[in-house]
C-alpha cells in the first residue's frame, strides 16, 4: 500500500496574531506592524519552513471584537496594510512560497482584482493566489455609497432575511470569481509575439472579449494584462456552512472548513464534495484545508498558561470560529494527522501569537511531520499550482 500523500500547511497571517491581546506579547513587534519588513520577517520564516503558502487577512473596515458591527476598542490592533500591495511586495523576497492576500468580492470590481492578482503572478514567477471573501457589515458598505445592507447580527443569519442576504453574496462572489477566471484566460499563452523585426508586439486574435452578462456584473473584456505565469492562479474562500460549501464546490481550487472534531470535519468535505459533483467537478482536483487557531509550546501547560495570560490581558477567554488549539508541535501533528483521516489534505494554521507560534510551527511542527513522512524535505515546484499538484490549466479561449 503506497504512503499517503504529504499534507499541504499554510499559514494565516493577520497583525501580531489571531489572539485580540498578541500585540502585547515580547516580540509582538507593534510598532512594525505597519511595515514592509515586519512581513517580509513573517513570509521568510513561513519559507524557511517549506510551508505551500501564507494567506494575508484583509478587509475594507477596521477591525472589530463584533462579529457584525464595529467596536470603539483602543486596547486591540487596529489598521491594516492593503493585501494585495503586502503580497506584491514581499513576492521578489522569496522564492517558493504561495502568496494568496484576501479580497473583498462585495465591493470591489473583479476586473481590477484580475489584472492585480495577474500582477502578483508576474511579480512572483508563478506563486500568486487570492482568497474571496464576502462582507455585509453596514460600516463597509458605508465607504462605497454604492449599496445598503439591512442590519445584519449574528443571530439574524438563520432568519428568511439572513438566509437570502447571504445567499446572495454567495451567488455574487461566484459571479465575480468567473469573471475573473475568464480575464486571465482573455490573452492566449501565444498573444505577445515580440518581434522587433516586424513591429508585432501582440496577435490582437488572440486576445477575447468575455462578454460576461449575469445578475451582478457586466464585463467585456479583455484583461490589460496578459495571462499569468500560472495561467489560472489559485482561488480560495473560507466556508462555515452550505452556501458557502456550495461556493468552494462549484468555483474554488481551495476551501478553508473550521471543523471542531473529526466527524464535523468528514461531514464538511462530504458536502463540499458533493457540491463539486454537482457543479461537473468531481475529476478535477479540489483541496479542502482545516483552519486551527495555535498556541503551541514546548509541554502543554505552558501553551496553556500562555494563552490563559492573553485572555486575561484581553479580558475576555479569546473563542474562534475555529478550533482553537493549545498544547506541543507533536500533540498538534496527532490532531492533524487524524483529521486528514476524515478528508482534508491540508491544513491553515492561525498563529494566536505570530511573533512566536509561527515559529513553532516552522521549527517544531514542521520537523515533527517529516519524522514522520507526513511533510516535504524540500519544495519540489516553483509555482504554488506545481506544489499543489495542480496542472497549468488550458485556456478556454484557445482554438482547437
Amino acid at each position: 500500500m503506497s504512503a499517503p500523500p504529504s499534507l499541504h500547511l499554510a499559514v494565516a497571517l493577520d497583525g501580531a496574531g489571531w489572539h485580540p491581546a498578541a500585540w502585547r506579547e515580547p516580540g509582538a513587534r507593534p510598532n512594525a506592524l505597519f511595515t514592509a519588513g515586519y512581513w517580509a520577517d513573517l513570509v521568510a520564516e513561513a519559507e524557511r519552513g517549506l510551508l505551500d503558502f501564507v494567506t494575508f487577512e484583509d478587509s475594507l473596515g477596521l477591525q472589530s471584537s463584533h462579529p457584525t458591527e464595529p467596536d470603539e476598542r483602543t486596547d486591540q490592533v487596529r489598521g491594516r496594510l492593503d493585501a494585495v500591495l503586502v503580497a506584491a511586495r514581499v513576492a521578489p523576497l522569496t522564492r517558493h512560497i504561495g502568496l494568496v492576500p484576501t479580497v473583498i468580492a462585495t465591493h470591489t470590481e473583479p476586473f481590477h482584482i484580475a489584472k492585480a492578482i495577474a500582477t502578483l503572478d508576474y511579480v512572483s514567477a508563478g506563486r500568486a493566489g487570492l482568497r474571496v471573501q464576502v462582507s455585509a457589515r453596514q460600516n463597509e458598505a458605508a465607504h462605497f455609497g454604492r449599496r445598503t445592507f439591512p442590519r445584519l447580527r449574528f443571530e439574524d443569519r438563520d432568519t428568511p432575511d439572513g438566509r437570502t442576504l447571504i445567499a446572495e453574496l454567495f451567488e455574487e462572489a461566484a459571479d465575480h470569481i468567473e469573471v475573473v477566471r475568464r480575464l486571465w484566460d482573455s490573452w492566449e499563452d501565444e498573444a505577445e509575439i515580440r518581434d522587433v523585426a516586424t513591429g508585432r508586439f501582440i496577435d490582437r486574435d488572440k486576445l477575447h472579449y468575455i462578454n460576461f452578462e449575469g445578475k451582478h456584473f457586466s464585463v467585456k473584456g479583455p484583461s490589460v494584462t496578459p495571462r499569468p505565469p500560472q495561467g489560472q492562479p489559485i482561488v480560495s474562500a473560507l466556508a462555515h456552512q452550505s452556501v458557502p460549501y456550495q461556493l468552494v464546490g462549484h468555483s474554488a481550487d481551495i476551501g478553508y472548513v473550521t471543523p471542531h472534531d473529526t466527524g464535523q470535519a468528514r461531514a464538511a468535505v462530504g458536502e463540499i464534495r458533493a457540491a463539486q459533483a454537482e457543479a461537473g467537478r468531481a475529476d478535477e482536483p479540489l483541496h479542502i484545508f482545516g483552519d486551527l487557531v495555535v498556541f503551541l509550546d514546548d509541554d502543554s501547560p505552558a501553551a496553556e498558561d500562555r494563552k490563559a495570560r492573553l485572555d486575561d490581558l484581553a479580558g475576555h477567554v479569546y473563542t474562534s470560529d475555529a478550533e482553537v488549539f493549545t498544547g506541543t508541535p507533536g500533540q498538534l501533528a496527532d490532531l492533524l494527522l487524524e483529521w486528514r483521516r476524515a478528508g482534508l489534505s491540508g491544513f491553515r494554521l492561525r498563529p494566536g501569537v505570530i511573533g512566536h507560534d509561527l515559529e513553532q510551527i516552522t521549527r517544531g511542527l514542521v520537523p515533527e511531520l517529516q519524522r514522520r513522512g507526513a511533510f516535504r524535505d524540500t519544495y519540489e515546484a516553483d509555482t504554488l499550482r506545481g506544489l499543489l499538484g495542480l496542472a497549468r490549466p488550458t485556456n478556454r479561449y484557445t482554438a482547437a
